[in-house]
């Protein structure tokens, strides 16, 4: 569905079709899918930070920005040989394990990171030049926000204390998960808690890979699984924002049906809200701020596999 956020799609499928089954994947497993989740959210705050840095015009920022998110790329490689789509979840575990012997060069990047994390922090709040082109544009306040909904850093930069993994789903109770807030609701504002949110994975990861328990990274299934009949819905903390699947079985090995709501589709209701008022030119800043997927975005094709006609279907039937 997203190549920045494949984990959280198949971490967010597979923890409903895990609880259908009435299964736990095994304990390591949950840290090394932690793992994996929070430098996910490090690619995708960064690319949106750089997008961000891009649209206000500041080249060099945009440039800095993605040369330093290779250190997240980096990483994502070293453990699971892909930068992008990493196919490291399966059901009941993971497939591949994080070795002793890499851990030294995560923690390697993860301190220059750190570092130039801290550094964007102070740009983005004291660059004169900055602040004044991102600052008090694309506001969303706190009542506009309840009234709409949005998810992910573009609310909790408004000051909503939303994030689903303070519902402790793999060990990030364990670890101590401290949600980002903001109060100003602007483009400056989810710059910022982009940016804080970006040192928290950080520190996440690092408690991971200390407290990480010995262990299988998986049950052992046959080749063939058939889920039990029954209908569940999961919710995880996507890098824009709560990713939520409703999954319903007939006892069979496909899912009878599947429905997807990105937190893309979530945050699209708020963009006629703080584009008003606002000059031409700050228009693409405003949006960029929000992180929009388009490939996220709910939609549907329904196609006649024997004429080969397409054809439009009710929401009731969208839903059933």
């Amino acid at each position: 569905i997203c190549g920045i956020c494949g984990h959280a799609h198949t971490s967010c499928y597979l923890n409903g079709i895990e609880n259908l089954m009435k299964i736990q994947p095994t304990e390591r497993s949950k840290y090394i899918r932690l793992i994996i989740f929070e430098l996910e959210r490090l690619h995708s705050h960064m690319l949106a930070l750089g997008v961000l840095a891009l649209e206000a015009g500041f080249d060099t920022l945009f440039h800095y920005i993605f040369r330093d998110r290779e250190l997240v790329m980096e990483m994502l490689e070293i453990i699971t040989g892909n930068r992008v789509h990493y196919s490291m979840n399966v059901l009941g575990g993971v497939r591949k394990d994080i070795e002793k012997k890499h851990e030294a060069e995560i923690e390697r990047r993860l301190k220059k990171l750190e570092d130039r994390i801290n550094y964007y922090i102070n740009v983005f709040k004291k660059d004169r030049s900055l602040v004044k082109r991102i600052k008090g544009i694309g506001v969303l306040s706190e009542s506009k926000a309840k009234e709409l909904t949005p998810v992910g850093p573009v609310a909790r930069a408004s000051g909503i204390e939303y994030d689903i993994r303070e519902e402790g789903y793999f060990v990030y109770n364990e670890l101590k998960f401290k949600m980002v807030l903001g109060d100003k609701g602007d483009v400056l504002e989810r710059s910022i808690v982009r940016l804080k949110e970006c040192l928290e994975s950080i520190r996440l990861i690092r408690e991971a890979l200390l407290r990480m328990p010995e262990g299988d990274l998986s049950i052992k299934f046959p080749s063939i699984v058939k889920v039990p009949a029954g209908e569940i819905t999961s919710s995880v903390e996507a890098p824009r924002g709560e990713l939520f699947y409703y999954i319903k079985s007939d006892g069979g090995e496909r899912p009878y049906r599947v429905k997807i709501r990105t937190p893309t589709y979530a945050n699209m209701h708020v963009i006629k809200e703080i584009l008003l008022n606002s000059q031409i030119a700050d228009v693409p800043v405003i949006v960029a701020s929000i992180d929009p997927c388009i490939s996220c975005t709910d939609r549907m094709t329904v196609i006649d596999v024997k004429s080969g006609k397409e054809r439009i279907i009710t929401k009731e039937q969208c839903r059933w």
